[in-house]
């Protein structure tokens, strides 16, 4: 890893600490000490014509700007600006660290007067080499007709409005200019509102990644489903079959 992404990841830790969000950094040291997940891998075909429902306010797409980071993330020296809940301010450092990171490309859904709604990461193969780094190998290596689509959030105030589906396909369709058939994003098997998100995008399941803890040791297992399984949600106790990648 780098040194760089080190020290954003030690600033992250920083802001934690001067929040005094000792549960949170509590609840991360946990995790790595014991803790088993599995997420959804979900995937795209973009070659199969899909149109999104339309959210209830118009919206474009386009890459983030210098001038939407104060927009987004308030006072430019603290980052997050000091009226945000707490938890918003957890999910902005996040989102403030990836763009830190400078992996291409961060989109945003901005409405009529150009205000940012929403952002999300679609990153291509040809990124492979930062996002294994930044991520520590969370995902997958990208295959040459594949892109990731990565860190959504709709902003506070846009919330409850159907933004991220509609962004979403539409930040996915830009992968064609990457060279890519196929965009995949993960999604835990637990956060069924956002699974139901990515199915309204044109999304459907495609592997299941399995992430196990132990004494601050990672075990990180990739497995695909069957080909046309249905989201968890779609069929009551449905088991998921799946072999290795």
């Amino acid at each position: 890893m780098a040194v760089k992404d080190i020290n954003i990841r030690f600033k992250n830790l920083l802001f934690l600490l001067r929040e005094s969000q000792y549960k949170i950094i509590g609840r991360k040291l946990l995790h790595r000490f014991y803790s088993q997940t599995r997420s959804y891998c979900l995937r795209r075909d973009l070659r199969v014509p899909f149109e999104p429902q339309q959210a209830q306010i118009p919206l474009k797409i386009r890459p983030l700007s210098e001038y939407d980071i104060p927009a987004i993330f308030g006072d430019a020296d603290t980052a997050i600006a000091p009226d945000f809940p707490v938890e918003e301010k957890q999910e902005l450092a996040l989102r403030l660290e990836h763009v830190h990171a400078n992996i291409p490309t961060c989109y945003v859904a901005v409405t009529a007067d150009d205000k940012p709604a929403y952002m999300q990461w679609l990153m291509g193969y040809q990124e492979n080499e930062q996002i294994q780094a930044y991520f520590n190998g969370t995902f997958p290596v990208l295959a040459d007709d594949e892109a990731l689509l990565e860190n959504a959030l709709t902003l506070h105030d846009y919330r409850g409005k159907g933004i991220m589906p509609w962004a979403m396909a539409r930040i996915a369709e830009h992968g064609a200019e990457l060279g890519a058939r196929w965009v995949i994003t993960f999604v835990e098997e637990h956060n069924i509102a956002s699974l139901k998100g990515c199915k309204r995008a044109g999304f459907l399941p495609y592997m299941v990644r399995s992430e196990r803890w132990i004494l601050f040791h990672r075990m990180l297992t990739f497995s695909k489903l069957p080909a046309q399984t249905p989201y968890s949600f779609d069929i009551a106790g449905q088991n998921l079959k799946t072999h290795p990648a």
